[in-house]
Parts: structure tokens; C-alpha cells; sequence
């Protein structure tokens, strides 16, 4: 896969992909990346990006040029891709990210990520020039880099190849539907606090079916709306009602 980004501030991405899985993906030729400041792309004499909005109000708004441009370079060479790569922007209008976004990116082999900054986009960016409109949370930030940081992470880790064990991403909270079941390492026993005698015990259908209710428990504690979402089965359906029969 390659993942583009478009930003004015290249710099902050610097970190993120040179530590943990990220940089791991990159030296096994998981995934390249790609970070572009799109003010290079700018034909502005001024070099300017932004301008006043039309009708008034407060704030700057990103202009066309140079985005369209960017994303046009960016695309050159996607005629070998099976499918036309696809261009996100990260906006608090978008659709909510989720971990299901997140496995669906990843079958794509290239994302192009738009940051924005300031009061907003030229409306032509988004009616024109995307395939997706992204939004990390209910909140807004200074700009689209943390959003885009967000989605490089979640996506490059499901790259096979990327983790060390596959069966990881796997199992991670909201890739089951459910949150992810509580873990333990060395010692069996520390300080008086004792691992479940069942993850010792070495026989793996009991484990699995342990690790199976704790998931449930713990997304019925916490997150009871995902349960809402799920087909489960009768035996699920049973352990929950004793939960609340608790």
C-alpha cells in the first residue's frame, strides 16, 4: 500500500513513521509513505493556500489550486492500481472512523489524506476531488494531521505482514465486534495477585471459550451499544442473561 498525505505541516509526521510498526511496515515493504506539502503546488505569487471566504465571515478557507494539483500528482501511475486510489478528507463533518473503516481502507492500494487548516475547504475540493469524508470523534482540532496520523496507524497495522503475530489485529477490540477479552503475562503470581487459574490450565477450548465471555462481559459493562450491532449466538445470549441477572 501507499498512503499520501497532504499537509502544510510535513514536519509532524516525521516521528510517527520513523518508530513501532510504522517504521517496521516501511523497512518490510508493507507500505511507503508519502507526505506532501501542498503549498509547494501553489501558483499563488504570494504562495498563499488560503483565501477570504466569499459572502463574509470569519476565518480563511483552503482554495482549489493547489489541492487539486496535489492529488493530481499524487494520482500519476494509479492506471497499473486495480482501483483508482482514494482520496479522504479529514473533516469533523465526516463519517465517524471506525475500526470497520479502518479494515475496509485497508484492502485499497493507495489513500490519498487531506489536512486542512483554517475556517474550512473551497466546497469544490469536496463535490469534485474526494471519495470520503473522515471524522475521528465529535470535536474539532487545528487541522486534519492527527486524523491522518490516526488512520495511517490503525490502517498500516492490519497490512499483513505488518505485526509480528497476525492473529493480533485479529482479536483487537471492535475487530470482533466486541472489546477485546483482559491479559496477562509473567509472573502467575504477583504480589498476591494470581493470573485465572484457566489460562493456566492449557487446555485451549476452555481458554477460548473464557476469553470469549470476557469480551462479552467486558463490552456489556462498558459499550453495551456495540452489543445492539452483533448476531449472537445462543450461547452468547445466555451468558448475557445471567449477567444481568447478576
Amino acid at each position: 500500500m501507499k498512503i499520501s498525505i497532504l499537509t502544510l505541516f510535513p514536519e509532524m509526521f516525521q516521528g510517527l513513521f520513523s518508530h513501532s510498526i510504522l517504521k517496521q511496515a516501511q523497512e518490510k515493504n508493507v507500505v511507503t509513505y508519502d507526505v506532501v506539502n501542498f503549498r509547494d503546488y501553489t501558483e499563488d505569487r504570494h504562495n498563499r493556500v488560503d483565501d477570504y471566504p466569499y459572502g463574509g465571515g470569519g476565518g480563511m478557507v483552503l482554495t482549489p489550486q493547489p489541492v487539486f494539483d496535489a492529488v493530481a500528482d499524487l494520482k500519476k501511475g494509479a492506471d497499473s492500481l486495480k482501483k483508482p486510489p482514494r482520496v479522504i478528507l479529514l473533516c469533523p463533518q465526516g463519517e465517524p472512523y471506525t475500526q470497520k473503516k479502518a479494515e475496509e481502507l485497508s484492502e485499497e492500494e493507495q489513500l490519498i489524506l487531506i489536512c486542512g487548516h483554517y475556517e474550512g475547504y473551497d466546497e469544490r475540493i469536496r463535490e469534485h476531488l474526494i471519495t470520503d469524508e473522515i471524522s475521528i470523534g465529535d470535536y474539532v482540532l487545528t487541522g486534519g494531521e492527527i486524523g491522518a496520523m490516526v488512520i495511517a496507524d490503525s490502517v498500516t497495522r492490519l497490512l499483513p505482514g505488518s505485526l509480528g503475530n497476525e492473529q493480533s489485529a485479529v482479536t483487537d477490540s471492535h475487530s470482533t465486534g466486541l472489546l477485546e477479552y483482559p491479559h496477562y503475562t509473567r509472573p502467575a503470581d504477583f504480589r498476591g495477585l494470581r493470573v485465572p487459574d484457566i489460562l493456566l490450565s492449557g487446555h485451549h477450548k476452555k481458554i477460548e471459550t473464557w476469553r470469549r465471555q470476557q469480551s462479552l462481559k467486558r463490552t456489556y459493562e462498558r459499550r453495551k451499544d456495540m452489543l445492539k450491532k452483533l448476531d449472537l449466538t445462543e450461547t452468547d445470549q445466555k451468558y448475557l442473561n445471567e449477567l444481568e441477572s447478576e
